[in-house]
């Protein structure tokens, strides 16, 4: 897994991170049951405090991604073949796109242009063609 950082963004590191492992995952490049590094390895490897990786790890685990053992570690809980979504995920997903969506209309992206890019990034992962 190879992970990028801005650290101009204006978007927060652990979000980055946990934007980044979930694309992972999307793409095929992390499969469930796949171990992700320790918090200290991976803030030792990016050069960040490991209280912001794990923070990272923390939403993931909220979000069932990824499921955190103490003798394990962290493991993808799920990919595109792991079945259906848990409850309520859909709905929450949902209200997030709508924020997204709405940034596109309040920066006049034309609907059509929202469909294309959707379709185009629904394509670009490859577990994509499960869904």
């Amino acid at each position: 897994m190879h992970l990028t950082l801005d650290l101009d963004s204006e978007v927060p590191i652990y979000l980055q991170l946990r934007d980044q492992v979930v694309e992972a995952i999307a793409d095929g490049g992390l499969a469930e049951g796949s171990p992700l590094p320790s918090t200290r390895q991976l803030a030792a490897d990016l050069g960040i405090n490991f209280h912001t990786v794990n923070k990272a790890y923390d939403l993931l685990r909220q979000q069932s991604v990824i499921r955190i053992n103490r003798k394990s570690g962290a493991v993808v809980r799920r990919d595109a073949g792991s079945g259906p979504p848990e409850p309520g995920f859909v709905e929450d997903w949902e209200q997030r796109l709508r924020t997204l969506l709405a940034e596109a209309v309040v920066h006049g992206v034309a609907p059509a242009g929202v469909r294309e890019r959707c379709d185009g990034v629904l394509a670009s992962f490859r577990a994509g063609d499960r869904v």
